[in-house]
């Protein structure tokens, strides 16, 4: 019997061919998306979205802790932490603070060097692609447990026999309530070899004939809970007329407002010139008024322009002149030939406005001796 050849419908092969079709154009959307999602993730360094925070009591003895902020960018991602002690409240990226030394965790103890500072936490930020740095903002001022003086005792006042000097205590830090204690003190005419006046525990002292020729200092002693400290005034005058006589000087509650003016007179550097980038300088600065008589009393503020040291405020003593103690800081300049460092001075009177009253201001600089 002959066969009749069958005839192969074209029909047959759509559903197989379809299949093959949709499996190809699968492996292909898959291949398109991997590659769309590669170019919308590619990895980036850190980037700091929401500043580290500093949390605690900002107390000498107390835990101070900083969160690291909030971050974008490739991870994973490690950090490091650092902490600064700022002169006021710093630069926004403590640039012109002190680094602390052994502070490197998100945990930190306040000190008793940081009374009277305000700190800063630094976070660290890196990854594969990178690094990245933010600073916080600073702390309140922090405070000491025990009694410590920021600003030393003050005399007000002419001393001449028959008037009456007044103390002011300065301020402290430490916990509260504090209670502070007087001690009027009789010294030689060079406010050296002082011993206590018998008496004279009080806030005001009335000057008396056994002082002249001598010089009058006031020392006050805070206590509280957790201590004690005392800190001394700078000396008066010379007990004696309502002028200063030769070689004395004139306090500077006795200089007017309106026609007197302080004068920062001469300034001395050691070391001169600065050598080192690191080690403190020491700026003796003498402040007259009235045709150059010495003025006690005065207080001298001095910093670096730009802030390359710690600011620094000191009283004039009874010869009018006052020391300072500059602490460089990371800013201060490796030290070259041919270079200088410059500083800002002001001489004023406590509680007269900022940018008036008898102050006086001075630009001044110091050589800097090192490699070319």
């Amino acid at each position: 019997m002959k066969r009749t050849p069958q005839r192969h419908n074209p029909r047959n092969y759509v559903p197989r061919l379809s299949g093959v079709l949709l499996a190809v154009t699968l492996v292909a959307a898959f291949g398109t998306a991997l590659v769309g999602s590669s170019a919308a993730a590619p990895n980036t360094a850190p980037q700091n979205t929401g500043e580290p925070v500093i949390t605690g009591t900002p107390r000498v003895g107390q835990v101070l802790r900083t969160t690291r902020g909030t971050w974008s960018g490739t991870t994973p991602m490690s950090f490091a932490f650092r902490w600064f002690r700022c002169d006021g409240a710093g630069a926004p990226d403590a640039s012109d603070c002190q680094r602390i030394s052994n502070a490197a965790d998100n945990t930190y103890v306040a000190r008793q060097a940081d009374a009277g500072f305000r700190l800063r936490s630094q976070v660290t930020a890196t990854n594969a692609d990178g690094s990245a740095v933010a600073t916080s903002n600073p702390t309140p001022v922090i405070t000491a447990a025990r009694p410590v003086n920021t600003s030393t005792p003050s005399i007000s006042g002419s001393a001449v026999v028959g008037n009456t000097l007044s103390a002011d205590r300065g301020t402290w830090g430490g916990n509260q309530p504090m209670t502070f204690a007087f001690v009027w003190l009789r010294c030689n005419d060079k406010g050296d070899n002082c011993s206590e006046i018998s008496g004279a525990d009080g806030t005001t002292y009335d000057v008396r004939d056994a002082d002249t020729g001598h010089t009058i200092r006031v020392r006050v002693t805070a206590r509280n809970d957790r201590g004690q400290a005392s800190a001394v005034s700078s000396a008066t005058g010379v007990v004696g007329g309502g002028q200063p006589a030769p070689g004395g000087s004139l306090a500077v509650e006795d200089l007017r407002a309106s026609g007197d003016r302080l004068v920062v007179a001469s300034v001395q550097f050691s070391p001169n010139p600065v050598t080192s980038s690191t080690a403190p300088i020491t700026a003796h600065v003498r402040v007259t008024a009235r045709q150059g008589t010495p003025v006690r009393g005065a207080l001298v503020f001095m910093r670096g322009t730009p802030r390359v040291v710690q600011g620094q405020t000191q009283t004039t003593q009874a010869d009018g002149t006052a020391t300072l103690t500059l602490v460089p800081n990371q800013l201060f300049p490796q030290p070259r030939n041919g270079f200088n460092v410059q500083f800002f001075i002001k001489a004023f009177r406590r509680g007269d406005p900022g940018l008036g009253g008898i102050a006086g201001f001075r630009l001044v600089q110091v050589r800097l001796a090192g490699g070319a």
